[in-house]
């Protein structure tokens, strides 16, 4: 059994374990992975736990423990019952695929998340910017790793490119077949530090974290000439990694909807927040207000037309997502943009 040391417990976490009330015994636990209401636990003598009926009526959906989640049990033997999920110190969450706005926590206080791409598939800047935002507003630090250099015949150019849209995020290449970068990878982990891998299908998240952990626990399938890579892993699992901390692996995910964003999408485009300083309205959407500084460099070719589309994007989803949630925010909504149009068409004349 791993030490609750080992999993990452922290005085965050065991704080919260001393407030709670004193009725009966307590323990701590990790959630490892969650299966139709199950949930595999680490850290104490019950390997699998179930939400009290009481804390089943209170949480919502995003609220539920996932892998990474620590919470407080009654153990009963090999079984426990789940009486509180503690506060989570990070939690990436998206909008369900196929789901209209309902929030699914991904992932609970990770330190790290590793946004794996594919060298050997088509480098969408776009998918990147979005885990980029969605990140940074989760609480976590963002690592861009471009994986299967050894597939492409230069991967320096493809890496450039990444970098133009890092911002502060450390970006390193590798490959899971040969292990070349592996060790500045691994050197990332350390003790009751928690990471994550995260990207779409095929990308090789299973085969990285079978390499950190020295081992053959995640399943893995061969990618054709065609480069379509199959996805594996089926569900959130949370791994120990001897002596640096824990990892999660994740299922690849055809879509990533933005929910929130607490600063995620400024912290994911420096390049335009900074030029933003420089606008003349302190609310400017660079969209058709005049005097915008953001929307100048587009025109002097300082400041890509695709990323200014992109960042875009990723408010507008924002804001549609809160205005579902706060109909007076989507009439206020609204409202902003219909006097922005009606501004602009007057500028016109």
């Amino acid at each position: 059994m791993s030490s609750l040391d080992e999993l990452g417990y922290t005085p965050f976490f065991s704080a919260q374990i001393e407030l709670l009330p004193d009725q009966e015994p307590l323990t701590p636990a990790r959630v490892s992975a969650e299966s139709h209401g199950l949930y595999e636990l680490m850290g104490c003598t019950a390997t699998l736990g179930e939400l009290s009926g009481k804390l089943r009526g209170q949480l919502k959906a995003a609220g539920r423990p996932v892998s990474g989640d620590w919470v407080a049990v009654s153990e009963h033997g090999e079984r426990a019952t789940i009486r509180h999920v503690l506060d989570r110190r990070t939690q990436l969450v998206r909008r369900a695929a196929f789901k209209d706005g309902v929030p699914q926590a991904i992932a609970a206080n990770v330190d790290v998340f590793f946004i794996v791409s594919s060298a050997n598939l088509e480098l969408n800047p776009r998918r990147l910017e979005r885990y980029l935002s969605a990140v940074w507003d989760s609480g976590a630090d963002p690592v861009l790793v471009l994986n299967k250099i050894d597939l492409v015949d230069d991967p320096a150019l493809l890496e450039a490119e990444v970098r133009q849209i890092a911002g502060a995020a450390s970006v390193v290449s590798v490959s899971a077949y040969t292990g070349q970068g592996m060790a500045e990878l691994g050197g990332l982990l350390s003790a009751q530090k928690t990471v994550s891998f995260i990207g779409s299908s095929g990308v090789g998240k299973s085969s990285l974290a079978n390499r950190i952990l020295g081992q053959e626990l995640q399943a893995t399938q061969s990618i054709g000439s065609e480069a379509k890579g199959r996805h594996t892993t089926t569900r959130r699992e949370l791994l120990v990694v001897p002596g640096r901390g824990v990892l999660i692996d994740t299922p690849g995910m055809r879509e990533f909807g933005m929910l929130e964003d607490e600063g995620g999408i400024d912290s994911a485009f420096p390049d335009i927040a900074a030029r933003a300083q420089s606008c003349r309205f302190r609310d400017c959407s660079h969209e058709t207000e005049p005097d915008c500084a953001v929307v100048a460099a587009t025109q002097t070719g300082e400041l890509s037309p695709g990323r200014l589309h992109s960042y875009h994007k990723l408010k507008r989803e924002v804001r549609a997502a809160q205005a579902r949630q706060d109909p007076v925010l989507g009439a206020n909504v609204k409202r902003r943009w219909k006097a922005i149009n009606k501004a602009h068409r007057r500028s016109k004349r």
